[in-house]
């Protein structure tokens, strides 16, 4: 499980991003750079991290599902997912 803190953060910043995404918009259309460049860094959504649902994990993380790797497998596993399935050959 990812530390509390680092899950709040992204939380934090997704509102921010939410927040501005009109004003960024408005200002690359303009090409506004100087604007831009006035707005909080975290109002850029190229900053926000993605993160398992259910553990916070950053690493390994498949965006289908949103799910780390490690969460997918046991939820694979125990036929909670559906549509996937175990191969074998």
């Amino acid at each position: 499980m990812a530390k509390k803190s680092w899950i709040e953060r992204n939380k934090r910043k997704l509102k921010t991003v939410q927040k501005f995404a009109a004003i960024r918009a408005a200002l690359k259309a303009k090409h506004d750079y100087e604007g831009l460049a006035q707005l909080p860094r975290d109002a850029s959504p190229t900053r926000l991290v993605n993160r398992c649902q259910q553990s916070g994990r950053r690493r390994g993380f498949i965006r289908r599902f949103r799910l780390s790797r490690i969460a997918f497998r046991e939820l694979a596993s125990q036929g909670m997912i559906p549509g996937v399935t175990k191969s074998s050959w």
